[in-house]
């Protein structure tokens, strides 16, 4: 993807995550982990264990020191980084929200346990 179409993706989310009726950016991270377990468990229908795999090497590109573009080459080697950053974030994003819209869908109504304040 061109640096313009990762800074559009990146716009986009932001405006994604700022619309009115949205999850949150809170609401987003905190369901990134229950997302993983629904892909993992396969309960959650809408992400493929290979998209959740491409976003590990994500994860791991960024971490990792060894680059396909070396950091010593200034810019070109950090924009790489950003690159995949750029990429992972909007995924992450946009991934998260479909799902905490999905798991309000889907998710069973809880009842209040008896003799808490709601069971009164």
């Amino acid at each position: 993807m061109a640096k313009a179409g990762r800074a559009a993706a990146a716009w986009r989310a932001y405006q994604e995550v700022s619309r009115t009726g949205s999850p949150g950016l809170g609401a987003r991270l905190r369901a990134v982990p229950r997302m993983i377990g629904g892909v993992m468990r396969g309960t959650y229908p809408h992400m493929g264990k290979s998209k959740l795999a491409m976003m590990g090497l994500g994860v791991v590109y960024i971490l990792s020191p060894v680059d396909v573009i070396p950091e010593f080459l200034l810019l070109v080697g950090v924009a790489d980084d950003f690159g995949v950053f750029l990429w992972l974030m909007t995924s992450l994003l946009g991934e998260s929200g479909r799902y905490v819209d999905w798991e309000r869908r889907h998710r069973p109504l809880e009842v209040p346990a008896e003799g808490g304040p709601e069971g009164r």
